[in-house]
């Protein structure tokens, strides 16, 4: 059973900066396409970035380009979401989630698994 755990959200104001962090256990991690969700009160759940299991591949949202950067630590397992510059408009709960097959998803039912979600604030 494959877990994943998230951290690092909470209050930042606008231009500031947050680190994401999400804890893999219990199944393969260097096989896995890694994504970051976010989704907002009465919003869809929607990908902000993903790393293919090679860790050479990202994807990135429009809307994070330049600001946002995703990376895998094959040693701990680890998958974060380094955010700077960040707007209003990135408050969300965002979500770590595994695809088994390898391949990259843009769309949250092609995910295997999912963690809890954490809380990212962001204040004018």
């Amino acid at each position: 059973q494959v877990q994943l755990v998230e951290s690092g959200g909470g209050l930042v104001q606008a231009g500031g900066s947050l680190r994401l962090s999400c804890a893999a256990s219990g199944g393969t991690f260097s096989r896995y396409t890694m994504g970051w969700f976010r989704q907002a009160p009465g919003k869809e759940r929607d990908r902000v970035a993903a790393i293919l299991w090679t860790g050479r591949t990202t994807y990135y949202a429009d809307s994070v380009k330049g600001r946002f950067t995703i990376t895998r630590d094959y040693a701990k397992n680890t998958v974060n979401l380094q955010m700077n510059t960040l707007k209003p408009e990135d408050t969300a709960v965002y979500y770590c989630a595994a695809n088994f097959d390898g391949s990259v998803s843009a769309r949250a039912d092609g995910y295997d698994y999912w963690g809890q979600g954490t809380q990212v604030t962001v204040s004018s």
